[in-house]
């Protein structure tokens, strides 16, 4: 990834490049790109559980917020840094190393710079080497099938999102994947799959990731995955694994 950005002259043109050309070496993670008042980079995964790639997830953000410091010398500092997935508690050296807040449980994975980012040139640019590898990255573009993301991980993606605030209905997650419920429902069923499993499978795996962090409580988990009530999530938690939530901890894993 550095060698085809740093290859670049502007700040810009090398992370339009990395959104274009990180399925290369990464098919499941995307990069996003796109420029406004502000310059807006975002990760997102194609054909891949978000809710499973925590760690992952926050290495890339925070490795691409260092590329773009590297590429330029300047200690870049973001304008809003946010990250989709919940935390217990916060971590002062995740802010003291961004430069700003780092808002957990936020809408997206995303971080903005000022839009002047944009024109700021790379110290070590290279204008023989991007041109070498503008042949060789589109070649490899063109030579690759298209990535299709199994509807199971997509719909698992939308879920994960709406679970926090209490409502997750099909037809919601049907109109964010560009579908009709009824369309979103058939598609299903041909994968011997329906929503009501999904859901409830992701509520259970979600649960027992959560459970695994101690400092997190039983009541802000029961919250996070769509459950008014506490008593409402250890019946639901106790009919998936037999056991309670407490229990779960007590006994130190699942």
């Amino acid at each position: 990834m550095r060698h085809r950005s740093s290859s670049s002259q502007a700040l810009g043109d090398a992370l339009k490049r990395v959104a274009r050309y990180s399925q290369i070496t990464n098919e499941a993670l995307v990069v996003g790109y796109r420029e406004g008042n502000m310059l807006i980079i975002n990760l997102s995964y194609s054909g891949v559980p978000r809710h499973s790639e925590r760690h992952q997830i926050e290495f890339c953000m925070f490795a691409v917020l260092r590329l773009c410091r590297l590429l330029t010398g300047q200690n870049l500092a973001p304008q809003h840094f946010s990250i989709a997935h919940h935390r217990s508690g916060a971590n002062p050296e995740m802010g003291r190393f961004v430069g700003t807040k780092v808002e957990f449980g936020a809408d997206r994975d995303e971080f903005a710079l000022k839009a002047e980012s944009h024109e700021f040139p790379l110290i070590h640019a290279d204008p023989y080497l991007n041109n070498l590898l503008l042949k060789n990255c589109e070649a490899a573009l063109a030579g690759r099938r298209g990535n299709v993301s199994e509807l199971r991980t997509r719909v698992e993606n939308e879920i994960s999102s709406l679970l926090p605030h209490g409502r997750v209905l099909v037809e919601d997650v049907a109109r964010s994947l560009g579908m009709s419920e009824r369309t979103l429902a058939r598609k299903l069923s041909d994968e011997g799959l329906n929503f009501t499993e999904i859901l409830q499978q992701l509520r259970r795996d979600l649960a027992i990731r959560y459970l695994d962090d101690r400092k997190m409580h039983v009541s802000k988990i029961a919250w996070l995955l769509g459950f008014h009530e506490v008593s409402a999530f250890t019946h639901a938690f106790k009919r998936w694994t037999g056991k309670t939530p407490r229990e779960i901890r007590t006994a130190g894993a699942y």
